[in-house]
């Protein structure tokens, strides 16, 4: 078990999540419970899955929740897109931001490779 305060992807997931939040407050009404609200789960849910993670007691299950949180990564990136190409947010902030994901899906593998070690053949 470890501090997921002290986890540098913890940090960087939950500065794109900020991100994401302030990206998504001139959304129109009309996307409150749509695309506002899945971009918002799918950031989220990339620290909130990191910090779970960090409570659990074994590396694989550790493991787990980062293969979580990097599917939730994927699904911030395909919202992304599709809020770019419905006009919602400008290419720049859609570039910007899909660059931090992707930035943070690279922090999630090497941190996931590191504590779930590959198995030797038997």
């Amino acid at each position: 078990m470890q501090d997921f305060h002290k986890v540098k992807v913890w940090e960087k997931a939950h500065a794109l999540t900020l991100e994401v939040y302030r990206m998504t407050v001139r959304f129109p009404r009309s996307e409150e419970f749509g695309l506002r609200s899945q971009l918002r789960r799918a950031s989220a849910s990339i620290a909130a899955n990191i910090a779970e993670g960090c409570g659990r007691a074994s590396p694989a299950e550790f493991g787990q929740f980062l293969n979580q949180a990097i599917g939730s990564a994927s699904e911030l990136e395909y919202h992304l897109l599709l809020a770019r190409d419905l006009s919602l947010i400008a290419d720049s902030a859609h570039q910007s931001t899909s660059e931090r994901t992707v930035e943070v899906k690279r922090m999630l593998a090497a941190l996931s490779g590191r504590v779930r070690p590959a198995r030797r053949a038997a």
